[in-house]
């Protein structure tokens, strides 16, 4: 791997102009008949419903074609060659129409191929792919490396084809019913047209284990979450017949299995890694408009940002209650510090909590009930980046290197090792295995010790836990598809940005998926071989770095305060709209949603307030598929940065509630909060909490704050309970702003 520049202050440049990228984030929408027969004359209407419904992914351009059975919009981002670049793509005669969302890296080698042959009408990077297919057919995806979903109307073979990439990370939806295929970027887009159906797909939904968080792997197709939707298969073309409706699907590409032979050093895939790492971030920095990053404390956006680093680009960073606390703020911008790099902090205080109505417009643009935090706080980083750099237009991220590499290993070994960390993909692959067989589970989950082996799981699942990190890479697959890329591509598309992931490039993924197992422990032992390919190219402290949290860790509870709040807002707005759903009493306990969120107000510790919001989520989006509401702009207050450097200094106070605490307040114990005492001599007592133990506190060193808590009565002020436990304020504030924000304390407004 060839070592790059070391790192040092003052490094900057223009970032580097290279033509080519002429698509990239757009949308798709169309339908097309199965039965031979031509669209009726209302379809340019349909059509261009459709396509409004995209317009939020393609601000610049909006194109239609029509064509006997079938029809096509294309809404465009337009990067460079605004006229050239224009889709669809349409053959010399006529007969084959390609449109195509996304981003084709090796274009320029592929465009070799033709050269002498074929006249190329644009600089766009996708119209390779319409001579790509008019020469190979359905292989014509075979060569190529990229991000993309594509829509091909074929009249010479009277069919539809519709392909995504080989990992999904760019969308495409399809519906079928008797005689209509309808296929979109967005569901919403298929929303537009009479014939497709608007349910929510609540059983599919509510069993899914990316909704539940079940400690099980799931391997099951990724789902859309509404009712007679699906997704275009990853690595796959849906080949449709127009002249019946006869389907099949063409596999150009699966996630490989782990090569047995150890052929192969293990410095061979160190190598490799680095090398395909580096690679894929120069053809990520393709562009003719502004390129960004999101810089995160940890490692993987370090290592792209410094393998980008010469192209000057402006970095960015969340700055909230939980990455102060976590660190991941601080090491964003000590990271960007010593690449020499601008760098933004943007800001959310502690009082920016999003109103019902951003929420539900943040909401109907991801449209899946997964949407939480990370969404809003990407979108809104999104919305900054674009106000702040208007001719920035795409946004390099880290994404995709844990699920891979082994970033989850250290968090899933229960504060273990390796082994334990294979043990528990065992027991996950084995609770997979035995769904079906609860009675059987009890001889592994009924009892300490288990007394049967997994040689007794295969007389039921033959296979299942042969290899376990096996099936938690594909579980991990399947996640990406079903969370992280939505993420991603919503979260930039609704703010005119393309999300441009490195650690993503099929190359990298095969290299990882087929590591020996006589490597793994080696190598994806808290992502060793990530942190070693990068070694020339990141300081010590940085390789080092734990695996940090974008807005969890540490600092959570900030977080989890903050949607709380949401959710409580109005009476419990948003609470109450879900309820009113169709269906939602029929698979939704009202009672016990408000319950659950009132605990949640009182101690962010008596359950999950993402759980909690899945679920109202739910309910919402059960009313926007029936009542479809239009493409909305966020409305929330504008982002803004903050210039921190002393990150436990007061520059960071508007990141944390503000707690009133002076000599005169008047503090008492919060409603279901008692302290408890030990046997004597114990030298121990309790706080509990509506019954259950919260804290432990050890009276030889806390003592002082032990006496304070007993003197919370909710009549003296803070002065005399202080006097009265020998300690003074400054000691105690860190304890007492710990114990307000947790809800252990309330205070009392004097008479």
């Amino acid at each position: 791997m060839p070592r790059l520049p070391s790192w040092r202050r003052g490094m900057s440049a223009p970032v580097t102009s290279h033509r080519g990228i002429g698509s990239l984030m757009c949308g798709i929408a169309g339908f097309a008949h199965t039965d031979g027969s031509a669209l009726a004359g209302s379809a340019d209407a349909i059509l261009r419903d459709m396509a409004h419904a995209l317009r939020p992914r393609g601000p610049d351009d909006m194109q239609f074609h029509h064509t006997g059975p079938a029809c096509m919009s294309f809404t465009r981002l337009a990067l460079i060659d605004p006229e050239g670049g224009r889709q669809p793509f349409i053959s010399e005669d006529g007969n084959v129409i390609l449109a195509a969302n996304g981003e084709i890296y090796n274009y320029r080698e592929l465009k070799k191929g033709f050269e002498g042959r074929v006249r190329f009408r644009s600089e766009s990077d996708c119209e390779v792919l319409l001579h790509l297919y008019l020469e190979k057919g359905l292989g014509f995806l075979d060569d190529v490396r990229g991000m993309f979903g594509i829509a091909v109307i074929d009249l010479r073979e009277q069919r539809l084809l519709l392909a995504r990439d080989r990992l999904g990370i760019k969308p495409l939806f399809i519906h079928r019913n008797r005689d209509t295929v309808l296929f979109g970027s967005e569901v919403k887009a298929l929303f537009a047209h009479p014939d497709c159906p608007r349910e929510l797909d609540w059983a599919r939904a509510l069993a899914d284990q990316g909704l539940s968080s079940a400690p099980v792997m799931s391997h099951d197709e990724a789902m859309s979450w509404f009712s007679g939707i699906d997704q275009v298969p990853v690595g796959g073309i849906v080949d449709i017949s127009l002249r019946g409706g006869d389907t099949r699907v063409h596999r150009y590409w699966e996630l490989p299995a782990p090569a047995e032979a150890g052929g192969l050093p293990e410095g061979f895939f160190v190598q490799s890694m680095g090398d395909l790492l580096a690679s894929s971030v120069r053809e990520c920095l393709v562009a003719d408009a502004e390129i960004g990053v999101f810089l995160s404390g940890g490692l993987d956006s370090a290592a792209i940002t410094a393998l980008a680093a010469h192209t000057g680009l402006h970095t960015f960073s969340a700055l909230t209650g939980a990455t102060v606390v976590n660190k991941d703020a601080q090491y964003a911008r000590e990271s960007a510090e010593l690449l020499g790099l601008p760098h933004h902090q943007v800001a959310f205080g502690a009082e920016r909590i999003p109103s019902p109505d951003e929420w539900r417009r943040l909401l109907w643009l991801m449209e899946t009930p997964l949407c939480g935090p990370e969404q809003f706080y990407k979108s809104e980083m999104y919305r900054f980046a674009r106000a702040e750099r208007p001719e920035l237009k795409a946004i390099l991220l880290g994404s995709g290197a844990d699920e891979f590499s082994g970033g989850y290993s250290v968090a899933l070994s229960g504060g273990g090792d390796w082994e334990d960390f294979e043990g528990n993909l065992r027991t996950m692959a084995r609770r997979k295995a035995l769904g079906s067989q609860s009675a059987l589970s009890a001889w592994w989950e009924g009892t300490d010790l288990p007394l049967l082996s997994d040689d007794a799981v295969g007389a039921y699942a033959p296979g299942a836990v042969d290899d376990p990190y096996g099936s938690y890479l594909a579980w991990k697959f399947r996640d990406m598809q079903q969370y992280n890329f939505w993420v991603e591509d919503r979260t930039a598309s609704g703010n005119g940005v393309e999300a441009r992931v490195p650690f993503l490039d099929h190359r990298i993924i095969e290299l990882l998926a087929t590591v020996p197992r006589a490597y793994r422990k080696r190598l994806f032992w808290d992502k060793r071989v990530i942190r070693e390919a990068v070694r020339d190219i990141l300081p010590a402290e940085v390789i080092s770095r734990p695996k940090l949290a974008f807005y969890e860790g540490e600092g959570v509870r900030h977080t989890h305060r903050t949607f709380t709040r949401m959710l409580a807002q109005n009476g419990d707005e948003l609470v109450e709209q879900a309820l009113s759903s169709p269906r939602a009493a029929q698979y939704l306990d009202g009672a016990n949603i408000h319950r659950a969120l009132r605990r949640l107000e009182r101690d962010q510790t008596s359950g999950h307030v993402e759980l909690l919001l899945r679920v109202v989520n739910l309910g919402i989006l059960d009313l926007m598929a029936v009542d479809v509401p239009g493409s909305r702009a966020p409305n929330g207050p504008a982002p803004y940065a903050l210039r921190v450097t002393d990150f436990e200094g007061p520059e960071v106070q508007e990141l944390f509630p503000r707690q009133r605490i002076e000599e005169a307040s008047v503090f008492r114990l919060a409603e279901g909060v008692l302290v408890l005492d030990d046997v004597p001599g114990a030298n121990t007592s309790y706080v509990v909490v509506d019954g259950g133990i919260r804290f432990v506190i050890d009276h030889l060193t806390h003592a002082d704050w032990l006496r304070l808590l007993r003197g919370f009565d909710g009549r003296r002020p803070l002065s005399e309970a202080l006097a009265a436990a020998g300690c003074a304020l400054d000691a105690m504030r860190p304890l007492l702003d710990g114990s307000l924000e947790a809800g252990l304390l309330e205070p009392v407004d004097a008479p």
